[in-house]
């Protein structure tokens, strides 16, 4: 892991993220990209009115003021950090700074969200979520162990999951977590019986590890939707980490749908990272 970018808004939370992601950089001695994304469209500060370009000017020196003050931190002794301001404050963007600088991860505080309004509102969180194509942590609070010795991984073991898979058991296989695999299994749609979860199971395994021998390694949960079936099993073997392969869903089909990773980054009080699919 080389580069590790942080989104900035001077929020509590985002102060966890970037504590967060200084101790993974220490670790691996990985540089973070701090970014900030500012009110400010490129047009205001090329074509307004002067009186305009003047008020944008002062706002922009002044957010890059609190910007550097912001990364004046201690934990940040030694760290590489580079900033980098955006003037427009649109969340999807930051993959495309992610492929920009050839980032490995992405790190996001999230205070979380419930009821209709995570619907019709969301969060940044869940747009980066949604964009981004390489993982994203979401950290909900102030990071005390980062060491991530027990990862739970979950998905539908389908076989477009598999590259998600592959990319989660390198990340953490290199760091020495223990990856342990889920499959939920719901009372109404979705159902599967034992032998159609294995056979499941079974191709995905192959294809994947090119055997089954670690077919005996993924835990069968029952519950009442796939979110708390995760959360629960998370809780069971002592979870660091909760990691999810998930397609990313924009406008009305993640409305009416739903997306499980989002629902986790919006309610476990664990870390969850998401791997694209």
């Amino acid at each position: 892991m080389n580069k590790i970018i942080v989104p900035i808004d001077f929020s509590e939370h985002s102060e966890y993220a970037l504590e967060a992601a200084a101790i993974i950089a220490q670790k691996h001695e990985a540089e973070i990209m701090a970014l900030h994304m500012l009110e400010i469209s490129d047009a205001i500060l090329t074509h307004a009115s002067g009186e305009q370009q003047s008020k944008a000017f002062f706002l922009l020196k002044l957010a890059e003021k609190r910007f550097d003050e912001f990364l004046q931190k201690d934990y940040l002794e030694g760290i590489k950090i580079s900033p980098i301001v955006k003037h427009f404050k649109v969340f999807s963007e930051v993959n495309d700074v992610a492929r920009e600088q050839n980032a490995d991860l992405i790190v996001m505080g999230s205070h979380g969200a419930s009821g209709v309004k995570e619907f019709f509102v969301g969060s940044n969180t869940e747009k980066v979520v949604r964009h981004s194509e390489i993982p994203v942590l979401v950290i909900k609070h102030n990071p005390i162990l980062m060491d991530f010795e027990h990862v739970v991984f979950a998905c539908d073991f389908s076989v477009e999951s598999v590259e998600a898979y592959k990319k989660a058991r390198e990340m953490f296989g290199a760091i020495g977590s223990q990856i342990h695999l889920v499959y939920v299994n719901l009372p109404n749609i979705g159902f599967r019986s034992t032998p159609e979860m294995e056979k499941r199971v079974g191709e995905f395994m192959k294809k994947a590890n090119g055997n089954l021998e670690k077919m005996n390694e993924v835990a069968y949960v029952s519950d009442y939707s796939v979110e708390q079936g995760i959360i629960n099993y998370a809780n069971v073997v002592g979870a660091d980490l909760i990691a999810i392969a998930t397609h990313g869903r924009t406008g009305l089909a993640h409305f009416f749908e739903g997306s499980i990773s989002e629902d986790l980054a919006n309610h476990s009080t664990l870390p969850v990272m998401t791997f694209k699919i």
